[in-house]
């Protein structure tokens, strides 16, 4: 799972961070096998880590994020934390070093609420301990259903069905679970709908910054309307119509 990919192990000082969305964000890993193309982390992560591959070929391993979440929390106020920001929690090489599980082991037994955001089935190894918190919502990134063009823009990430079965486990063990329709990629709005339907309990929907970088990104892949604004507008009322007619829940952040 880790083959052409730098690893190394660091220690790291903090943790617990202060978001800007949440109260806390943790992030297990610097860097993410996922390597979505779209992803705004990989414009600053390279530079703020110091390495020189390529974002998606790096990833380093917080080894004491236990241990020092663990102090963090002793002295801090309780918020929701958000797992994760910058990475992907549950990318591959979490099944070898459990760092994000030895978090939640700790995160759990001081109760503070968690929202876990992930694109890997992975996620369904720590069910066990999800079940232990009083407030805990789980979620995937899913921005299409068109499988094509996912293999195109989030080369590292399972299937989309996968994701949505792996939802639908996680809702069905009586977690609250949401699905996070950003950014919005070429694909049919009322299909992706249909099949988050009994998988989420509310749908996030977002554009995202689209920088030159990632626009160039898009056009490279042969996607160029799909960076013009009436484009997000039209995908996003079509969202909308559909979410209405089935009644789910949902969030607008354009």
């Amino acid at each position: 799972m880790t083959t052409g990919i730098t690893v190394k192990t660091i220690r790291a000082k903090s943790v617990l961070n202060k978001s800007k969305i949440f109260d806390y964000c943790i992030n297990p890993y610097t860097g993410c096998q996922i390597n979505c193309r779209y992803c705004y982390a990989r414009l600053f992560m390279k530079r703020y880590s110091g390495h020189k591959e390529p974002w998606g070929e790096f990833v380093d391993v917080k080894i004491n994020a236990a241990e020092v979440l663990e102090k963090q929390l002793a002295g801090a106020k309780k918020g929701v934390v958000w797992i994760s920001s910058v990475c992907d929690p549950y990318q591959p090489i979490e099944e070898t070093y459990a760092v994000t599980r030895r978090c939640l082991e700790i995160l759990a037994v001081k109760q503070f609420p968690v929202n876990i955001q992930t694109k890997s089935t992975l996620i369904l190894r720590d069910l066990d301990i999800l079940q232990e918190f009083e407030h805990v919502e789980a979620g995937f990134t899913i921005t299409t259903d068109d499988e094509a063009v996912a293999r195109k823009f989030e080369p590292g990430a399972p299937p989309i069905k996968q994701r949505i079965t792996a939802l639908k486990k996680i809702r069905s063990a009586g977690i609250e679970t949401f699905a996070f329709v950003g950014p919005i990629l070429p694909g049919n709005p009322q299909n992706l709908i249909r099949y988050l339907e009994d998988a989420a309990g509310r749908v996030l929907i977002d554009r995202m910054n689209y920088v030159n970088t990632i626009k160039s990104i898009y056009r490279k892949l042969g996607f160029h309307r799909e960076i013009e604004n009436h484009y997000f507008d039209e995908t996003r009322d079509r969202l909308i119509l559909e979410l209405n007619r089935r009644n789910i829940k949902y969030e607008v952040f354009f």
